[in-house]
């Protein structure tokens, strides 16, 4: 009777962070290649933080900070 082999799985790969991960990415408009930036989220989170401290270090709009920062890096 002949014996069942079990092979081995390949090693994994090397997983790669998002928030350090600079990515860059090709989207077609009408035939049209646009180059759009992701930003990272240091970037983001350095930004956000000085539009907190531009309202005054006041509470409670963290994420309106976070989403205009987001939205303007990734606009430019």
């Amino acid at each position: 009777m002949a014996e069942k082999v079990k092979k081995e799985k390949a090693p994994a790969k090397p997983r790669t962070s998002v928030s350090t991960a600079k990515k860059t990415t090709a989207k077609k408009t009408n035939g049209n290649a646009a180059i759009v930036k992701t930003a990272s989220r240091e970037e983001i989170a350095s930004l956000a933080y000085q539009y907190w401290k531009a309202r005054g270090g006041q509470s409670g709009q963290d994420w309106q900070d976070w989403l205009r920062a987001e939205r303007e890096l990734t606009s430019a």
